[in-house]
């Protein structure tokens, strides 16, 4: 089973961007995801985004996993 995580844009620079994920900075590749742009969610998997994802959906994911980690 593959775990993906939501992670805001911050940044773009080419085809890698710097995103923060739980607020934890990493730089990822972006070469998947077509017309990113800076603020978008998207979700993060083995340093790569796989997709943008709507910010609603990406905020109750963290969430989720804040409660995880606290329990």
């Amino acid at each position: 089973m593959c775990l993906s995580i939501p992670g805001k844009v911050i940044k773009i620079s080419g085809d890698t961007a710097e995103v923060t994920v739980g607020g934890t900075i990493v730089n990822i590749g972006i070469q998947m995801v077509e017309k990113l742009k800076e603020g978008d969610y998207v979700l993060v998997h083995a340093g790569f985004a796989l997709q943008i994802i709507d910010e609603k959906e990406a905020l109750i994911t963290l969430q989720l996993l804040r409660e995880m980690n606290d329990s």
